[in-house]
């Protein structure tokens, strides 16, 4: 029974994975004319069950009797789009943040963004080397 029920398994989680990938968490980007880049955000929740029962034969010839069953469900839901316009990414949330941790990772991109314009560009290769002759 368990090589049965293995097999009814597998074959669910194959479905599953090709459902439910990596490329449907972080959806494919959409290129605008402008140059913007939008990257579609999914949240994805996935059940999935299965089970099985050997039947006893009368007949001795007919041994393998197995009857079972699997089963999955997945919802996908659209929960935010990351924008990337001139260098500059921001998150546009499809709801409002219901929690603390929510609300940190919608402004998580802002905030990187403000903490590398405090960071001073470094000067190219050859003014530090006309520099250094200066001096």
């Amino acid at each position: 029974m368990a090589e049965h029920l293995q097999g009814l398994m597998n074959a669910t989680m194959d479905k599953v994975r090709q459902m439910a990938d990596a490329n449907t968490v972080i959806g494919k980007e959409i290129r605008t004319e402008d140059g913007t880049t939008i990257i579609p955000v999914s949240r994805i929740t996935v059940g999935v069950g299965g089970g099985g029962s050997d039947f006893d034969s009368k007949n001795a010839a007919q041994k393998d009797l197995f009857g079972g069953g699997s089963g999955a469900g997945i919802t996908i839901r659209p929960v935010a789009f990351l924008v990337i316009k001139d260098g500059l990414v921001r998150t546009i949330q499809l709801s409002d943040p219901s929690n603390s941790l929510d609300r940190a990772l919608t402004m998580l991109p802002e905030l990187v963004d403000r903490l590398l314009a405090l960071i001073p560009e470094k000067p190219e290769k050859a003014e530090k080397a006309g520099g250094a002759g200066a001096e």
